[in-house]
């Protein structure tokens, strides 16, 4: 009997009990400050009833289909939050195409702006943002320059007024959201064999007709992750709406806020933000079905 015979080969070799002493301090964090916190909310958005007429165990939920104010705020919030995705991946993806086919150093500029815009707070963005579309600011005078000629006409209504409107939160929303589309576009196209493309052109195919036909189905896997990301991003935004919606565009985001300090519908708020939370992990196995999420962490 030799030794060799009881070799194990380091492959076999298993030591799941280290990993887990690796990550059980993140997992006792979590634990202890967000789902516990999240059991809480969940639990009272179901034990206190902010509504009219008899409590019920799900009366707040009920709410969703009885309440027309309710119902306007989370339309008002899908939409402004449909309209900030489908722009944002749409400025995202030509700019993710620009980095991709540039040279180096040009390229290494792009990205460097991109990744400028997360060294400013979202705040003074939001900020900056009232004053260029605020009355008698630089967006709105060349805005209302623009639509002179129409003025006239009769067609639009003047002056146009961006500030506390809902195109000023678009705006600003889609400004702080173009990183966050940029960055996986530009990771899925990174990804693209180019030769395909030069293989389309090689066989006849035209500039537009290889860029429609190979390139961007290729890149509908980052496109379908980018707009998910977006919406689930836009959804929560509370920052840009307040400062530019002024509270006449009220975000549900906003509306948990304004339950929770001003008309103390605390079961109300925790109604609305288990909803949000609900929302967004079905779209996050929606994503998970349609793109694979390892890859565009960059996990494998």
């Amino acid at each position: 009997m030799t030794v060799s015979r009881f070799a194990v080969s380091p492959r076999r070799i298993r030591r799941p009990d280290a990993y887990w002493l690796l990550v059980a301090p993140a997992l006792v964090l979590i634990a202890a400050f967000y789902l516990l916190p999240l059991l809480g909310i969940l639990q009272l958005s179901v034990r206190e009833f902010d509504g009219e007429g008899e409590a019920s165990v799900l009366g707040n939920y009920a709410l969703l289909f009885s309440d027309a104010g309710i119902q306007r705020m989370l339309w008002r919030t899908v939409r402004v939050c449909a309209i900030t995705t489908v722009l944002t991946v749409g400025f995202g993806y030509v700019l993710a195409y620009a980095m991709v086919t540039v040279g180096t150093r040009q390229r290494a500029v792009l990205l460097s702006a991109v990744l400028l815009t997360f060294w400013l707070s979202v705040l003074i963005r939001a900020f900056a943002w009232t004053i260029l579309l605020g009355t008698g600011g630089p967006a709105e005078t060349v805005v209302n320059a623009l639509v002179r000629p129409f003025v006239a006409l009769g067609a639009v209504d003047a002056p146009v007024r961006l500030i506390r409107t809902e195109a000023g939160v678009v705006i600003g929303m889609v400004h702080a959201m173009l990183p966050y589309a940029v960055l996986p576009l530009f990771a899925n196209m990174r990804g693209i064999d180019r030769g395909l493309v030069l293989a389309a052109r090689g066989l006849g195919a035209t500039r537009w007709g290889a860029f429609r036909r190979v390139w961007m189905p290729l890149s509908m896997p980052g496109v379908i992750a980018a707009l998910i990301l977006i919406f689930v991003f836009s959804l929560g935004f509370y920052v840009t709406p307040a400062l530019l919606g002024g509270g006449k565009v009220v975000m549900v985001a906003e509306y948990v806020r304004i339950s929770l300090e001003q008309t103390l519908r605390w079961g109300l708020a925790a109604m609305l933000a288990s909803t949000m939370l609900i929302a967004t992990l079905a779209l996050a196995l929606l994503m998970g079905r349609v793109v694979d999420v390892r890859t565009m962490a960059g996990a494998k």
